[in-house]
């Protein structure tokens, strides 16, 4: 089943729509999708590497786009659904200790967690919660995902070959590094703020 969604997306990142599917993902990852967008990036940059920086820049916007919407929901839509994602990922009661820490450290909140595996919807949705700055919060967003996407599509760009037959070789051993890094990153939201 894994080889046949990596081999999907592999086929997918040679449609004209596969920037498109790439910037969904990013989108909805930064504000309420479980899935990181790095689980396309990766196989449509080994792909197309020609085109892996363009992928890391739709990745970047959709992203910060995305990000507008979790700041939305935070700001808006707390006591609903913002506090309902917050504690579905197991960070409801350390919530006000996260909003303290933006006051003092806001900055820092969003470049330190934008590009490490913690859920970027958990920085966006409390940023929105916290009342942090918007145009800062955009400014940061930008430069903290941005180096994320393009510190991933250009390692498989210069990388190459290499690294395409290095993922084919071992896609289960890839796929459970990349599935430990994703739980650590929660596990690491829920314990931070204690």
């Amino acid at each position: 089943m894994l080889r046949r969604l990596y081999d999907w997306i592999l086929a997918l990142s040679a449609r004209p729509s596969a920037p498109y599917a790439l910037a969904g993902v990013s989108f909805a990852e930064s504000s309420f999708f479980p899935i990181p967008p790095d689980a396309m990036l990766v196989p449509m940059c080994l792909a197309q590497p020609k085109r892996a920086f363009f992928y890391a820049t739709v990745c970047t916007i959709a992203s910060v786009l995305g990000g507008l919407l979790g700041y939305a929901i935070g700001a808006l839509l707390y006591e609903s659904v913002g506090k309902w994602l917050i504690e579905l990922y197991g960070y409801g009661q350390q919530a006000e200790t996260f909003r303290a820490a933006y006051a003092e450290w806001g900055h820092w909140v969003i470049l330190v967690k934008g590009v490490t595996p913690i859920p970027y919807k958990l920085v966006t949705i409390t940023a929105g919660f916290a009342e942090y700055n918007l145009f800062w919060f955009v400014v940061l967003s930008l430069i903290t995902r941005g180096v994320r996407f393009y510190l991933v599509a250009g390692l498989l760009y210069w990388l190459g070959p290499p690294a395409k037959d290095f993922i084919e070789k071992r896609l289960e051993l890839v796929f459970t590094a990349f599935m430990i890094l994703f739980v650590l990153g929660i596990v690491a939201a829920i314990y931070v703020g204690r």
